[in-house]
């Protein structure tokens, strides 16, 4: 509507545009020339026609922007720089950077219901603040979804999904149902609107060390481990980077899963290939060791390993640094969290990951 409403009066004020519009004149006039933004709303759509709305006696300047959409919902507009005077090139790479970040947020949300929707929890009705208020949630951890559903359909949809790591549960849903807050105002104005029939809440508790556990999953990227070659022998050696912490904490182990074509066909590989997809293989709590301890006894070239539980992450990565004509050693990665001793071993920290993942974790079990 910015970008419209400028280019309206540009074309009053001098006849021309710099940029072509699929709307004449004529219909931008309908929309600001009688009175601006206190007329009658009026509908231009994808077509180029108009329709009259009907007003409930409202303008539009008097909803605030979280108002118009939620945090899956983001109005995004230039205000310093007009959109047609924007060079193309930073154009398209502002385009790009934002659908980057949108599909992200996207799949963290779609990771968060999954796990809501595995463990089948139950949803519950919001129905006023003083019986909200009476819940023990002040001290909790938890993952928590708000949802709601609408005249036309029973079926509850999620509006809003979210680890409460850092924030205690009871904190973040007062948020979201206190009418004063801005992810409150939203929920408010949708139900009062009558967008919404009713709103409702899930959570399930989670544990410190499994918080964290899924940051690992969400937060941290993977660092790739590299091989030295092979001098006259057989094996090559893992060459772990430094600044590995010497605390405990999580960690986990993965590799990269190869494309059955491209190992058929690596003349048809494609010219811009897709990033790497890393399955994990291995989950692994640093608590007896230190990370850099557990690390390196994982790496290490003979394999041999003093806990039986590492038995099957260890042969995988011996075997895997074995040199064999015309086979190259797979690709392998680690990434690891700090958490404190205290709180490391609490909770079912390989299921919660398995849950994250969605598939089970080959050496764990």
């Amino acid at each position: 509507f910015q970008t419209l409403r400028r280019c309206y009066s540009r074309v009053k004020e001098h006849g021309v545009g710099k940029r072509k519009s699929s709307y004449t004149f004529e219909q931008l006039e309908q929309v600001f020339g009688q009175g601006g933004w206190e007329a009658q709303p009026v509908l231009i759509n994808s077509s180029g026609l108009y329709q009259e709305l009907e007003s409930d006696g409202s303008t539009m300047e008097e909803y605030s922007q979280e108002e118009w959409g939620g945090p899956g919902q983001e109005l995004r507009c230039y205000q310093e720089q007009e959109l047609d005077e924007m060079p193309t090139t930073k154009r398209t790479l502002k385009i790009k950077q934002e659908s980057s970040e949108d599909s992200q947020k996207r799949e963290v949300m779609q990771t968060i219901v999954q796990i809501l929707e595995s463990v089948q929890l139950k949803w519950e009705l919001f129905q006023s603040w003083t019986d909200f208020s009476r819940l023990h949630l002040s001290n909790k951890l938890a993952i928590f979804g708000i949802g709601y559903n609408t005249r036309w359909k029973d079926d509850i949809r999620y509006h809003y999904a979210e680890i409460s790591s850092q924030v205690p549960l009871g904190k973040r849903l007062r948020e979201y149902f206190n009418s004063e807050k801005p992810e409150g105002r939203v929920i408010m104005t949708r139900v009062q609107k009558m967008n919404w029939k009713n709103v409702y809440y899930k959570f399930l508790e989670i544990t410190i060390s499994e918080a964290r556990c899924l940051e690992l999953h969400m937060e941290i990227d993977w660092i790739p481990i590299a091989h030295s070659k092979a001098s006259g022998g057989t094996v090559a050696q893992y060459l772990l980077p430094g600044g590995i912490p010497k605390s405990p904490g999580l960690y986990a182990i993965g590799y990269e899963e190869r494309p059955p074509q491209a190992d058929e066909d690596p003349a048809a590989a494609a010219p811009h290939p897709e990033p790497p997809r890393i399955v994990y293989c291995y989950l692994g709590i640093a608590e007896a060791r230190t990370l850099q301890q557990c690390l390196f006894l994982h790496f290490q070239a003979n394999g041999k390993s003093p806990a039986k539980e590492w038995g099957g992450v260890n042969g995988f990565l011996s075997h895997n640094c074995l040199v064999e004509p015309g086979v190259s050693p797979r690709s392998v990665y680690i990434k690891f969290v700090e958490v404190e001793r205290d709180f490391l071993s609490a909770g079912s920290l390989v299921e919660c990951l398995e849950k994250a993942i969605g598939y089970p974790l080959k050496f764990n079990n």
